[in-house]
């Protein structure tokens, strides 16, 4: 379960650690030895609230954003 009241409004990207940790990222992280690294873009976030049982190589999941604001249309 993913609690994304827990997640910062930026997360786009979320993945688990090889110790169990879960991170949030902006920008897509990619795979190295132990966990993901964000390749020094974007802003990266250990977070709590996830609770998925997911082998760390295949935890990176895109997630939609959650703080976004419908504008009424232009007239």
């Amino acid at each position: 379960m993913i609690n994304f009241n827990k997640l910062p409004n930026w997360a786009r990207w979320i993945a688990r650690d090889s110790n169990g940790n879960w991170w949030a990222y902006e920008a897509e992280p990619h795979l190295h030895d132990n966990g993901w690294y964000e390749n020094e873009i974007g802003r990266v976030q250990k977070t709590p609230g996830i609770t998925l049982d997911i082998q760390w190589q295949n935890s990176l999941k895109a997630i939609k954003p959650l703080d976004f604001e419908v504008l009424p249309p232009k007239p």
